[in-house]
């Protein structure tokens, strides 16, 4: 006869209880630029590695136009350029049938992701056990969430927030990646614009898988603001500010 005491435990009794599945997890960490999140990337794959771990850096757009990581305290690695079409899935399958491991992926400027490569990466993670670790910015210059990002705040298990401050130019937290042309801030053009600030290239997405930067005489740079001051459009009193980096 069955123990009534039974229904009243939390745990099933012993040799009732089904194997869990195991899964990979898919995590993401986001914040405003120069918070750090491509230097914590880098990290994640150092420990990892470190532990025999076997992984693939990959990136979309990143900063430097070239297919790498690249942190803005000088670290950088070389990482596989995924776009658009590029089948994630896939992608990993072809190093397993090249017979190398892959345990976690590290994916760099994950905002740029499509949402349907972040559902194939939640595949990777449930069907195939793979660690799957995203960083990115969640919101774009018109503070609207990238789809990418919005992707992944709906299919993540771990949403984590870079615990690095970042500063307005008033001294307030800030979170919002204001694109400054010739100085001052607009809320119009292409979603996708990876400029410097020291330069007066810019560059799209459609240009960039063509190697082709517009050189025009436009000077486009990010700079991070509190809400109060990016709903102005109020950069301080020095709109030259140094130190305010590029976007990705």
């Amino acid at each position: 006869m069955p123990d009534p005491t039974d229904a009243l435990s939390a745990v099933p009794v012993a040799g009732s209880r089904r194997a869990a599945p195991v899964v990979g997890h898919l995590r993401f960490y986001y914040g405003p630029m120069d918070c750090g999140k491509s230097t914590l990337a880098l990290q994640v794959d150092h420990n990892h590695a470190r532990q025999g771990r076997r992984g693939l850096l990959l990136v979309h757009l990143d900063r430097s136009g070239l297919p790498q990581i690249t942190s803005r305290i000088g670290i950088t690695r070389q990482a596989i350029e995924v776009h658009g079409h590029v089948d994630l899935r896939a992608l990993v399958r072809a190093h397993w049938a090249a017979g190398q491991r892959v345990d976690y992926l590290i994916v760099d400027e994950a905002q740029f992701l499509t949402p349907e490569q972040v559902d194939q990466l939640a595949v990777l993670a449930d069907d195939s056990q793979v660690d799957v670790y995203c960083f990115g910015i969640a919101t774009d210059f018109r503070s609207r969430l990238f789809p990418g990002a919005a992707r992944l705040f709906e299919l993540a298990d771990e949403l984590q927030p870079v615990q690095v401050d970042v500063l307005c130019w008033c001294g307030a937290p800030a979170r919002f990646n204001a694109r400054v042309v010739d100085g001052r801030i607009t809320r119009d053009g292409d979603t996708v614009v990876v400029a410097d600030t020291e330069t007066t290239r810019s560059m799209t997405e459609s240009n960039h898988s063509s190697g082709q930067l517009d050189t025009s005489s436009t000077t486009v740079r990010y700079q991070v603001l509190c809400r109060r001051h990016f709903r102005l459009g109020d950069l301080g009193a020095d709109v030259a500010v140094q130190g305010q980096l590029s976007f990705a």
